[in-house]
């Protein structure tokens, strides 16, 4: 085949995939050069921005600190074990993943609502975790805890097994060994995880609608507030988006800058 013919090719190919690109990348250039510093800055005084700001910081981080503290134990479990029920228990905790989040809202609330499958057991005297900041943290770890789970496990995995033997056999406790070695060895992809998990967070919608509401200053978070703000203000939709995409920018950036770092562990030492 000739040099012309390849190089034809190779520009076909690209040629497909670049319309792709301009697709995807169209409407985030569009959110971001239509809108001027004024009109940002008068997008950012409207008074439905610094409630919700602050609630899905607050809210964000409370829920990525469950998901840390459970969902770590949960995948190095996963990782180190290799039966069907593993398997199976990892297959489930991914689901939330593709499970559309007005389906997540729906089953949040036949399991956790006044009226759900719990609801005895957790309000014998008939409150109810329903339209509450709690309903919001448990909105975002049903929906954000799966990229961590699915990250961490792949990092534990990606430690060379011998490693963790030789530890054994010099009378290391297996939590000295996951505390010791499992954390610090599969740290980038630990935080790698944490950083998408708590992205999925900040943008998580649907769910949070459904099972928390949309009350201001209680259950409203960033994307209920862009919501609402574009049926009477632009600007303000305008600007929190773009808050958010910044965000999220920055967090694939650093999910980029630390990948390099965790795929070191994947070649076993000689």
């Amino acid at each position: 085949m000739s040099g012309l013919r390849l190089r034809s090719e190779h520009a076909a190919l690209a040629a497909l995939g670049g319309v792709l690109v301009l697709f995807l990348g169209a409407p985030l250039v569009a959110l971001l050069v239509t809108s001027s510093g004024a009109d940002f800055e008068a997008g950012l005084d409207h008074p439905l921005v610094w409630p919700a700001l602050r609630l899905s910081l607050w809210t964000t981080s409370i829920s990525l600190f469950v998901i840390v503290l459970f969902g770590t134990p949960l995948a190095w479990t996963l990782a180190r074990s290799r039966g069907r029920l593993a398997r199976a228990v990892e297959t489930a905790v991914q689901l939330p993943i593709v499970v559309p989040p007005a389906v997540a809202g729906v089953a949040l609330l036949l399991a956790f609502g006044r009226r759900g499958l719990l609801a005895g057991w957790l309000y014998p005297r008939g409150w109810s975790v329903t339209f509450t900041t709690a309903a919001v943290i448990m909105a975002e770890v049903f929906v954000s805890a799966p990229f961590f789970i699915q990250a961490a496990t792949s990092a534990f995995r990606r430690i060379d097994p011998r490693v963790l033997l030789v530890a054994r056999t010099f009378g290391a406790s297996p939590i000295r060994v996951f505390l010791r070695l499992g954390l610090p060895l599969a740290a980038p992809g630990l935080l790698a995880g944490a950083a998408m998990s708590w992205a999925r967070s900040l943008g998580e919608f649907g769910a949070t609608l459904m099972f928390a509401g949309n009350l201001q200053g209680k259950t409203q978070t960033l994307p209920l507030a862009i919501y609402v703000a574009l049926e009477s203000d632009l600007r303000a939709a305008q600007a929190l988006s773009i808050v958010l995409v910044v965000v999220a920018f920055g967090l694939l950036l650093f999910v980029r800058a630390v990948a390099p770092s965790s795929a070191t562990n994947r070649e076993p030492p000689p």
